[in-house]
């Protein structure tokens, strides 16, 4: 008598159960991952629902026209030109464009919001790229707020002022400002990499943007080997050849050596620091 060997049956109508103890399971799509564009989507909605984010945006905005408002009330009428309604605007939403990207950071692990955020993308590359990209995203519509108002502002100006009205802001002059703001939001993201925290990282940004330039001039003041070496170190003063106007190749090494010191070792050491932290 021989024995007979059977084999499992793989026909569809078996259960999944049984198709579990079989061995692997070949009856499954391939989960595709959730594609960046939805992600950026999410996180920009992340920026509005909550209301220090909402009102921190909504800020842009309300101080774009309370400048507006200052600037033709106040400016002398033969300073009342595009550009210096532009620089008026432009000048909170530098201010404020850091605090948002560094918020939207730190937000997974202030808020423990990133358990989830980490399940749902596994890659936290992708998290990290999409949060700038909101960023980003947040800070050119700020800046078009700004042209735009700034042309309002510069037409009625000089209608109250009854002088006439002067477009000095050239295109190439206007792409180094947005640069400008780009670098300044840049600070607020590298930041919440390297902290992760929404109260340690405003700390830090406050004193950087307020107290080291300051520091930073009084020593280049007082101090000759500072004063040649300032421009190559000090990310803020090289910063505002950018909203200046740029005239020289010196001042773009000075702005490329400043922003490698400040923003990419900085921001490649707190890419690893995202990577290995725990989330909690």
């Amino acid at each position: 008598m021989s024995a007979t060997t059977t084999t499992p049956s793989t026909t569809p109508g078996r259960t999944p159960a049984a198709r579990v103890r079989t061995g692997r399971r070949t009856d499954l799509p391939p989960i595709a991952p959730i594609p960046l564009g939805r992600v950026v989507r999410v996180e920009l909605r992340k920026m509005f629902d909550t209301r220090s984010g909402f009102w921190l945006i909504a800020s842009i905005g309300i101080t774009g026209l309370v400048a507006t408002i200052a600037t033709i009330a106040f400016a002398p009428d033969d300073q009342l030109t595009y550009y210096t309604f532009a620089k008026a605007i432009g000048f909170p939403i530098t201010v404020i464009l850091p605090m948002v990207a560094l918020l939207s950071i730190t937000s997974e692990w202030s808020q423990r919001s990133g358990l989830t955020t980490f399940t749902y993308v596994a890659s936290r590359r992708r998290v990290v790229g999409a949060k700038t990209l909101s960023s980003v995203t947040v800070a050119i519509a700020s800046m078009l707020f700004a042209f735009a108002v700034g042309v309002v502002g510069n037409v009625v100006g000089s209608r109250v002022a009854d002088v006439p009205t002067v477009w000095d802001l050239s295109l190439g002059h206007a792409l180094t400002i947005v640069l400008g703001n780009l670098i300044s939001l840049s600070i607020g993201t590298v930041i919440g990499m390297v902290l992760r925290s929404s109260a340690g990282g405003l700390v830090v940004y406050f004193v950087l943007v307020l107290l080291v330039p300051n520091l930073s001039s009084l020593l280049a003041a007082s101090q000759g080997w500072y004063h040649d070496l300032q421009p190559w170190v000090d990310l803020p003063y090289a910063q505002s050849y950018l909203f200046e106007g740029m005239e020289t190749g010196a001042q773009w090494a000075h702005v490329a050596t400043a922003v490698t010191l400040w923003l990419v070792l900085p921001g490649i050491y707190g890419l690893r620091r995202v990577m290995r932290s725990e989330v909690k």
